[in-house]
């Protein structure tokens, strides 16, 4: 089959709901705020208006008050407020004000199609006099491809993009069995090794700079560099921001979280460089690399519990941290070992997504 592209077909306009519109909008059937959901863990997700993980915010039993009733899935979220769009594919229970959007052609690849233009339509909409209301979403249009009947022309949508996800497949082909081979080199067996008991500040080189928050530094730019504080969500990654030099800190470090609610005792590496808020220290070791580094942070992140915001992580406490560590027979931390333990987990993962895009792909 030829390949597809966006000018194969013509476009034209229509209403998202209301009577001449594309989708059924309602309201959620359920609506739960989260202080009274039954979240026992279960399967069933709970969406909410974060603009994360398809907007669930946590999985919950099926086992909910009787009158909350389960929204089915093959649909499109949007958050009120906050104008997030998802596909949900399955049945799900949501927070206060999510609207449905239905269409029997709907599938997890004709939503893929229509989301980006719906995010587009959603960014006039915003917080207070002007959100995204249901009379307001029934007059926003959308410009979709169309059949010789002027009606939507899902079939299009649908494989074009299969067509791009092959595409992005088997990009992602080439990335790994690059990977694999950079991987494989020197990777058989690990032997036993010794372990051994080392102080934190006996390991790193552990520095401290001056630093300025967030709010004082030209932030969100799309070419800055990254701002690393009390987070251990994007690899600890708040922003990207303005470079200064003197607040500067080299790449191929661990950035250890001294502060920080729900953060506190974490670490990060940081192959790139960065400049760190108040709450950071940066430890260096001339044989740290990427793999080996997350062997130590790994460790490292055990301690986590044992502070809080009475016991805080000064540098005097972090200096006295111990890690258990792999030890050469020198009696040094085995950093060849640690890297290669990595390579191993890595190239037996890498294996298992090849053989799962492979199948895919072929499909």
């Amino acid at each position: 089959m030829s390949k597809l592209t966006l000018t194969d077909v013509e476009w034209r306009e229509f209403f998202i709901g209301g009577r001449e519109g594309l989708f059924e909008i309602t309201s959620t059937k359920s609506g739960i705020d989260k202080n009274k959901l039954n979240n026992t863990e279960g399967s069933v997700p709970y969406i909410t208006r974060t603009d994360l993980q398809n907007g669930i915010n946590l999985f919950i039993t099926e086992n909910q008050s009787p009158k909350f009733k389960v929204d089915e899935g093959n649909v499109i979220t949007i958050g009120l407020d906050t104008q997030t769009v998802f596909y949900q594919p399955v049945s799900f229970y949501t927070g206060q004000n999510i609207q449905v959007l239905r269409n029997e052609n709907i599938n997890k690849e004709v939503a893929m199609f229509i989301i980006p233009s719906l995010k587009i339509q959603m960014k006039k909409f915003n917080w207070g006099g002007n959100g995204a209301t249901l009379g307001r979403l029934n007059r926003t249009r959308l410009m979709l491809s169309i059949d010789s009947q002027g009606q939507p022309n899902w079939q299009f949508m649908e494989d074009y993009i299969k067509q791009e996800q092959k595409v992005q497949a088997q990009q992602v082909i080439d990335y790994y069995e690059r990977k694999l081979i950079e991987l494989a080199g020197g990777v058989v067996g690990l032997d036993k090794v010794e372990w051994k008991t080392f102080r934190l500040g006996d390991v790193f080189d552990l520095i401290t700079k001056g630093s300025k928050g967030l709010n004082h530094l030209e932030k969100g730019l799309s070419e800055g560099i990254s701002y690393v504080g009390a987070t251990n969500r994007n690899n600890g990654v708040l922003d990207f921001v303005e470079q200064k030099e003197n607040l500067l800190y080299l790449g191929n470090a661990i950035a250890f979280i001294r502060n920080g609610e729900g953060s506190m005792g974490y670490s990060v590496y940081k192959k790139e460089d960065f400049i760190a808020s108040q709450d950071i220290t940066v430890g260096y070791n001339d044989n740290l690399n990427e793999y080996n580094a997350k062997f130590i942070t790994t460790i490292a992140d055990q301690v986590r519990g044992k502070y809080n915001f009475g016991y805080k992580r000064n540098q005097e406490r972090l200096k006295r941290e111990t890690l258990t560590l792999p030890a050469d027979k020198n009696g040094n931390p085995n950093f060849q070992y640690m890297s290669d333990f990595v390579k191993k987990l890595e190239l037996d993962k890498v294996q298992e997504v090849l053989e799962y895009i492979y199948i895919y792909i072929s499909n």
